[in-house]
């Protein structure tokens, strides 16, 4: 039973990182990639981080198996935002099929100040250096 369980667990595992890792080619743009391959890669790494605990069964291996679940669950998530918030910024394109642009209007590309109200065109916030 414990065989079947790590297999289960490595094999759906590995199938989420391949899915990943298609999602690297077949998405259009790198918002896109990055959404993909966070959400499906994270979620496979667990999946056989927690193979490795089920087959080894000690409470070391358990513990430490669990810590890495925890590590990538909290990393992985911050740090695909903030590679794409860089790249935002940075003016990486957008996919050409892209319906809308959330964040257009929302930064001021001269002070670099990101704000969460949508405001008329030109207008700034009360607090800005500027305003």
């Amino acid at each position: 039973m414990q065989a079947a369980v790590t297999g289960t667990l490595v094999l759906v595992g590995a199938g989420l990182m391949l899915i990943a890792a298609i999602g690297v080619v077949r998405m259009p743009d790198l918002f896109t990639r990055m959404q993909a391959t966070t959400k499906a890669a994270t979620l496979g790494a667990g999946l056989v981080i927690l193979g490795t605990a089920v087959n080894f069964a000690t409470f070391s291996v358990t513990t430490r198996a669990v810590a890495a679940i925890a590590f990538v669950l909290l990393t992985a998530p911050i740090a695909a935002h903030l590679l794409g918030r860089a790249a935002y910024f940075l003016g990486v394109p957008l996919w050409e099929g892209s319906v809308r642009d959330e964040l257009r209007d929302r930064y001021d590309w001269e002070t670099h100040i990101l704000d969460s109200e949508v405001r008329p065109e030109g207008a700034l916030p009360p607090d800005h250096p500027r305003a």
